[in-house]
């Protein structure tokens, strides 16, 4: 009798084991990066803009109402995700002082502007910083007629709330970042990079600490170049400062995603010069590897007609979509991104 119950406990034991072995095998096989990108959603991404970018924030002239009404916005879809402020508390505003703004010689001096940023701490390298930043404002109102710039860059800035809230979705399934996510907001790119300009030089984590900037700037439109394959991204800077990002970024979207990377503007020579004319640049200074994603300008671009209308919706989705996985990857890879090809630094 003593040995039947034996064999019964060990076959339990067997049994419970077998379950447990089987539940680790399916949970082992999720792709966990998959599942929470799937939350990116076009229809999210709608919802957001069409506010973000309507008349209401008037054209988020820095340091302007509009622009006070949009940082408000996006604190409030931190507060509610419950996606904390590396600043402490409910502040989510890192001050960009007046006299920094005054400093830039302007006739017309700026307004006491803020950068928004909202933050995921790494569950094993909370120190190792992975950056994901886009611009709040756009041009305000002149003449009467209000800049609402939806793709420039209401697209980032929404594209940035999606992919917190997909981090977010994985923290809360025990399955957050190892190294943490800071979510950037700066203002006064159209003014001269001012924000971006300001964070670095005014850190709130080490710029020795920041493994990458992932920075989104026009990513809702299509332009002539690809009106017959809307499918594409341009992508600036990837291997500027380190082969590792730039195989990452591929390896990503070869996987997931599946766009078009078009690196025209990634040249040396390319007249326009993008490479130095958004928020990324002024990490790439300090030898931060960066991603700058872009659509390419259109007829729109810093005019009152760059409304929500016109942004391709499952495009900006799946744009989103790369940047997530891009830094989903950098987050959770075991080595440090390697600077390969360092610059020198220039303040």
């Amino acid at each position: 009798m003593k040995k039947l119950l034996l064999s019964a406990s060990l076959l339990a034991f067997i049994a419970c084991s077998t379950s447990k072995s089987a539940t680790n095998d399916t949970d082992a096989n999720v792709d966990y990066a998959e599942k929470f990108a799937a939350s990116i959603t076009d229809k999210d991404l709608a919802k957001h803009l069409f506010i973000y970018a309507g008349d209401e924030f008037e054209g988020r002239n820095t340091g302007e109402p509009g622009q006070k009404k949009a940082a408000e916005y996006l604190k409030n879809f931190y507060v509610q995700q419950g996606i904390a402020s590396p600043l402490g508390g409910d502040d989510y505003f890192q001050p960009v002082p007046a006299e920094f703004l005054n400093a830039r010689k302007r006739r017309v001096p700026l307004k006491a502007s803020e950068n928004v940023v909202a933050f995921i701490k790494g569950s094993e390298k909370p120190d190792e910083i992975v950056v994901i930043s886009a611009h709040l404002d756009h041009e305000g109102i002149k003449n009467g007629q209000i800049y609402n710039g939806a793709d420039d860059d209401g697209s980032g800035t929404v594209a940035i709330l999606e992919i917190a809230e997909a981090f977010q979705k994985a923290v809360k399934a025990g399955k957050g970042p190892k190294r943490s996510v800071l979510f950037l907001h700066v203002t006064g790119e159209e003014k001269g990079l001012l924000g971006s300009r300001y964070y670095v030089e005014n850190p709130i984590f080490p710029i020795a600490n920041t493994v990458c900037d992932l920075n989104i700037d026009m990513v809702g439109r299509v332009d002539d170049r690809h009106k017959d394959n809307p499918n594409f991204v341009y992508l600036i800077g990837s291997d500027k400062l380190s082969t590792d990002l730039h195989n990452i970024s591929e390896a990503v979207n070869t996987k997931y995603t599946k766009i078009d990377l078009d690196y025209k503007y990634n040249d040396e020579n390319d007249p326009n010069r993008f490479y130095y004319r958004s928020d990324h640049y002024n990490f790439a200074k300090y030898n931060v590897p960066i991603i700058f994603y872009f659509n390419g300008t259109h007829a729109d671009y810093h005019k009152p007609s760059d409304t929500p209308d016109k942004i391709n919706y499952p495009m900006l989705q799946q744009r989103a979509r790369l940047v997530f996985h891009t830094a989903w990857e950098v987050a959770n890879r075991d080595a440090r991104l390697v600077v390969d090809k360092p610059v020198e630094v220039k303040k």
